[in-house]
């Protein structure tokens, strides 16, 4: 097993793995990243996508590669998914599950959306995901290999929620104004991730998320609810255009409910945390450390 970009997600994996005895090696772009892996005894390799062809044995490719690594914060393509393709070997195939996004669809106004949903991508962050999408089908194309497409939903867990931007008081607008998001617990991602490596249909599609689609207000308002901060200061539409950060903006103006029945009936998945409620509480059982807490996207 192959996991490129091994952060929280990756890690999972590979933990789980290896508790199977499988051999895990990990791709990750910081030393700092490699440090933390290698103590765990995971074999580690430092390249940075951006400017590198990762050079790998000739059996890699041929088993299972877990593609998580973000495209590049610029531009419309994703030039690391190509280098490390270019870098598979064509010998013997394997099996590539990439972690795409929701985003794809763009803004549905609403509507429940499932994977026969035209990709339709209306920002430059979502347009990267869809080139890598492109690639990796031109890749499976030419017979080099299987790929799932995992187009998750906002993810959260125990060090992913937005405390630190209720503690910093940033403004967030009415449940009225907000768009519909999504989310998937971290835990239930990694089930998808395992699952669509083994019984995954090759070239398929998968919404990843909790099938349970609410409002960004009452997203930010539960966290601070549940875990004793003030709700965020609120804010009309019109105004949040003018105080909040064009990548938020990004997301309010994007509103869709995901349709997961693909992954619960195909994948066979059964969610641990099928709704914000149940994930919530789990967060707050199992985090035991908000000194410096980690802000993640309300929806991906």
């Amino acid at each position: 097993m192959l996991i490129v970009g091994c952060g929280d997600v990756g890690t999972r994996i590979a933990r789980r793995a290896r508790m199977r005895g499988q051999s895990v090696s990990c791709l990750v772009r910081r030393a700092e990243s490699a440090g933390l892996l290698l103590s765990e005894g995971i074999i580690t390799l430092v390249t940075d996508l951006d400017n590198t062809t990762p050079a790998f044995s000739p059996d890699v490719g041929s088993g299972q590669i877990f593609y998580l690594a973000p495209p590049p914060p610029t531009g419309t393509d994703d030039p690391r998914m190509r280098r490390l393709l270019a870098a598979v070997s064509d010998d013997r195939p394997g099996r590539i599950v990439y972690t795409s996004t929701t985003g794809v669809y763009g803004d549905c106004q609403g509507a429940w959306v499932d994977e026969s949903f035209p990709a339709q991508p209306q920002v430059d962050r979502a347009r990267r995901r869809l080139d890598a999408e492109q690639q990796l089908r031109a890749w499976s194309a030419a017979g080099r290999g299987d790929i799932i497409i995992l187009r998750v939903a906002g993810i959260y867990g125990p060090d992913k929620l937005p405390l630190a931007r209720l503690q910093q008081r940033v403004p967030m607008i009415s449940a009225a104004e907000a768009p519909w998001t999504n989310r998937i617990h971290i835990d239930d991602l990694v089930t998808v991730c395992e699952a669509a490596m083994a019984v995954g249909r090759p070239g398929e599609i998968y919404n990843v998320s909790d099938g349970d689609p609410g409002n960004m207000r009452d997203y930010f308002d539960r966290v601070a609810d549940l875990y004793g901060l003030p709700r965020a200061p609120l804010i009309s539409l019109a105004e949040a255009r003018a105080t909040l950060s064009p990548g938020m903006l990004s997301y309010l103006g994007e509103s869709r409910r995901m349709d997961n029945r693909k992954l619960r009936e195909e994948l066979g998945v059964s969610l641990r945390y099928p709704n914000l409620s149940e994930g919530l509480a789990a967060c707050r059982r199992g985090a035991t450390d908000f000194s410096a807490p980690r802000d993640e996207p309300p929806d991906r």
